[in-house]
């Protein structure tokens, strides 16, 4: 009984200790300790990733021959049609660069893509922040653009040295320049968060005064060239409200932000090529 007790004790007096560590310890022993413990759980974040793949790699294997001969002919037809697309945009991208040299235009090719796994969400903020499988090691870094085939996914918030932390678009802590799409005036985009999985939304604010918005005909908002880790163009989202603000002068209008973030397994990171020097 007196061992049981003096066990509940010190496991009681562990307890403060670590409590008045995290409050009274200099700000750099409490980076490294949090440092340290993100590189720790990493590997342990990546597992049910790496297993996932294992999975599809033998479900493959377990095929029959007959459809694993149908796929390979499907993938032969992708190819076939990829290498044309490969070689149309090689043409392009040779005319493109004649073009640059002849009139003196800087390069139009400003981000690397580095595709990445998404291997957790917290689920205690659904749409604040994700976990990636892939970090400093990988040339990533704190405040890359993060994308996918449907816009902006969010902002690279964290590293560590193979994952990093991606803040949402639809987080309320995410905030970027923007303009509608056909409209170059520029606004501002600020993500409002959600409790709900699917109900993640945004706001635009100095929209100017003559543009419209309603659900049937909702503006497409986009990137602006002055949203710094973001290239011009990307998809945020669709402006499906608009009202005067209360100075009068501008509007502000409801962002509806893509359900498919909820669902994404892949994004792309986009790191400056001014940078690659730097990161190599």
């Amino acid at each position: 009984m007196e061992r049981r007790k003096f066990k509940a004790v010190r496991n009681l007096a562990i307890f403060a200790v670590v409590i008045m560590l995290c409050l009274f310890a200099p700000q750099a022993v409490r980076n490294f300790a949090q440092r340290m413990f993100g590189e720790f759980r990493a590997p342990i974040d990546s597992i049910p990733s790496h297993l996932s793949d294992l999975e599809k790699y033998w479900s493959l294997h377990s095929n029959s021959k007959r459809a694993l001969i149908e796929a390979g002919r499907d993938l032969a037809r992708l190819n076939a049609s990829y290498e044309l697309k490969l070689l149309e945009n090689g043409i392009l991208k040779e005319r493109l660069e004649r073009y640059e040299k002849i009139l003196q235009m800087p390069s139009y090719e400003k981000f690397k893509s580095e595709i990445a796994r998404v291997i957790r969400r917290d689920i205690n903020a659904w749409w604040q922040y994700l976990t990636i499988r892939k970090g400093s090691s990988d040339g990533i870094r704190k405040g890359y653009a993060v994308i996918y085939s449907g816009g902006v996914v969010g902002r690279v918030v964290r590293v560590e040295s193979n994952t990093a932390q991606v803040e949402l678009v639809g987080s309320s802590k995410f905030r970027m320049a923007a303009h509608v799409l056909g409209d170059e005036r520029p606004v501002i985009y600020q993500g409002l968060g959600s409790l709900a999985l699917r109900g993640a939304s945004g706001e635009v604010t100095d929209v100017p005064a003559d543009l419209y918005a309603s659900p049937a005909k909702p503006l497409k908002l986009v990137t602006s060239a002055l949203a710094g880790s973001f290239p011009e163009g990307i998809p945020i989202g669709d402006v499906v409200s608009l009202k005067l603000d209360s100075d009068g002068i501008f509007k502000i209008g409801q962002v509806r932000l893509s359900g498919d973030i909820s669902n994404i397994r892949e994004v792309t990171v986009l790191i400056p090529v001014s940078e690659l020097s730097d990161v190599q």
